[in-house]
């Protein structure tokens, strides 16, 4: 029952997460394009203040959940006289997955600061510069991201 609630929880941050870069990289952004940059830059800042804190809950699931549940997994394999070995699908989720934990921490924490001086200066296209840089990380995120799901989907189907 842990391990479901584990493995839900999990896939469930990562819907959230993922979800939302798609949303906001392929719907957002490109609606927002026609607005003047007072309130395309405004609007954004706005939107990825809500999306990064609820990124920062899923990011933190992602890894509670991986790491506890890679833990279990091992100690009931050693526990069972087994040796375990961590699957190469594992692997490369814990690998990329720890990159895009670290992307996202650079663009919450570096360049998400940096749009809120702008907005509050009010200079725009310093404003635009920086959505610029976080479109960057973002669209790198979601590469990243799908390679972790397609390379653990075709893990499950082998």
């Amino acid at each position: 029952m842990l391990y479901a609630t584990l493995k839900i929880t999990h896939l469930l941050a990562v819907i959230v997460w993922l979800g939302g870069m798609v949303f906001a990289h392929f719907f957002l952004r490109p609606a927002v394009a026609s607005l003047a940059p007072h309130e395309r830059v405004t609007l954004m800042h706005a939107v990825l203040g809500r999306f990064f804190s609820a990124v920062l809950w899923a990011a933190s699931a992602v890894l509670v959940s991986g790491v506890w549940m890679i833990g279990r997994v091992t100690m009931q394999t050693v526990q069972a006289g087994a040796h375990f070995t961590l699957p190469l699908e594992w692997l490369v989720m814990a690998a990329l997955g720890l990159m895009m934990v670290g992307i996202f921490g650079s663009i919450r924490f570096t360049l998400y600061p940096g749009l809120t001086r702008a907005v509050a200066a009010a200079d725009w296209p310093a404003g635009a510069a920086v959505l610029g840089r976080i479109r960057h990380w973002v669209a790198l995120n979601l590469v990243l991201g799908t390679v972790i799901v397609v390379v653990t989907l075709a893990g499950v189907s082998s």
